[in-house]
């Protein structure tokens, strides 16, 4: 009876929890982050000890000896405004200013049920700041802007597709790299342009999936390998997806692998730099629903992230860079999180990281894709897994600092 009469008790608070650990992992959270957040949860809500495992499509949690384990997959992802939604409840719930059935209302109410700010087509157009932007930063010319900006609108139109039909979604990375590719190798082809693959790599950024790379590494290094090692590769079959896109086109449009060299013909001045940085700062902003309210602190940890890893970067190379920006970062959010009102890490933090990681500002400015150059396609792949590593010892030391400086913030990494 007192078993029987216990987990009654739990049942909500054990609901409660798995609803906050499924949306945090829909929102793109580690699934380390997601273990000691509900973990420090558990005091709050009245239980003593919980027992819990979070991977990237489910999460298993059970309360006490002797009580059943429930298990629940991840739903759709959720946009950025949701997820800094729910960790405003998250933190509510911690220093207990939320009780069980208030937190489920809100977050029924203020998370699932918020519809988006602006319509889906306008989220997907944030590809088009997004891919010119990052062209301003890896080549500059204005034909390859005109084809990057023109590549950016198929992007789009491929992701309102797949929004359409999420059935799809498999054939996004190969047919998107593909479709982009013919179009800028076919410039290429008839000397419109020069250094395709700038172009192509810049207009595909949105795409690429160097944040889950990153994020993977740093669950490894974190103990969490079961679920890194899956997130790693997924990310790695999906890079290869595009890979073999970029490959198709060259063939069918007949391009030699010398065309793809990694070479900058335009070099980008100080203020070229500054404008692709505001435009695609502008394009994540439209594409993630970044919270209205937070914008100047999203916009400054950007600024200070993109500054520091270029700066540095172009000093001493790709790696240092992507360490140095993901560091700034890290401490910038978390100066951000102790003025008053200031948005807690974690909200500022995200989209800084998603520009210094691979697949965004960190892997572009390398370039780190190659074909047929003098470093080999060996040297290539070790030069990008020093640049993600590097990103990832930037987050793993930045969370540590938040941990530190913000112990009430659980949610960091």
């Amino acid at each position: 009876m007192g078993v029987h009469e216990a987990s009654e008790k739990t049942v909500p608070a054990q609901e409660l929890l798995v609803t906050i650990g499924t949306g945090l992992l829909a929102g793109g959270i580690s699934s380390v982050d997601v273990e000691d957040a509900l973990t420090g949860l558990a005091p709050a809500l009245g239980l003593k000890s919980i027992n819990v495992a979070a991977l990237p499509k489910g999460l298993f949690l059970t309360i006490g000896p002797g009580s059943p384990t429930r298990f629940e997959r991840i739903g759709p992802d959720l946009r950025f405004d949701q997820t800094a939604k729910l960790l405003d409840i998250v933190d509510a719930v911690r220093s207990r200013r939320l009780g069980i059935d208030a937190a489920r209302r809100m977050i029924e109410a203020e998370v699932y049920g918020t519809p988006p700010r602006w319509p889906g087509w306008v989220t997907c157009l944030g590809a088009v700041p997004v891919g010119v932007g990052l062209c301003l930063l890896l080549e500059p010319g204005l034909v390859n802007l005109a084809f990057a900006a023109l590549g950016s609108l198929i992007v789009a139109g491929v992701l309102a597709v797949n929004a359409r039909h999420p059935s799809l979604g498999p054939l996004l990375p190969v047919a998107s790299a593909f479709i982009v590719a013919v179009l800028i190798l076919i410039g290429f082809r008839l000397d419109w342009l020069d250094s395709p693959l700038r172009t192509i790599v810049a207009t595909l950024a949105l795409l690429l999936p160097g944040s889950a790379v990153v994020t993977g590494l740093t669950e490894i290094s974190a103990g969490a390998l079961s679920a890194g090692s899956s997130r790693l590769v997924s990310a790695t079959v999906q890079l290869a997806m595009f890979i073999a896109g970029v490959a198709g086109a060259a063939v069918v449009t007949g391009t030699g692998a010398e065309a793809l060299a990694n070479s900058q013909l335009t070099a980008s001045t100080w203020w070229l730099s500054a404008l692709g940085v505001a435009a695609a700062t502008l394009g994540l902003i439209i594409y993630l629903h970044t919270p209205l309210e937070h914008t100047v602190p999203i916009v400054l940890t950007i600024t200070a992230a993109a500054l520091a890893q270029l700066g540095i970067g172009a000093e001493f190379g790709a790696a240092i860079g992507g360490l140095a920006g993901a560091l700034t970062a890290s401490v910038v959010a978390v100066v951000l999180s102790r003025l008053p009102k200031g948005p807690i890490w974690r909200i500022s933090f995200v989209p800084a990281f998603l520009v210094v990681a691979p697949g965004s500002f960190g892997l572009l400015n390398a370039s780190q894709i190659e074909f047929g150059d003098g470093a080999g396609v060996a040297g290539s792949m070790l030069a990008a897994a020093t640049t993600f590593f590097t990103i990832a010892i930037g987050t793993v030391i930045g969370a540590a600092i938040a941990h530190t400086v913000e112990p009430k913030d659980e949610i960091v990494a």
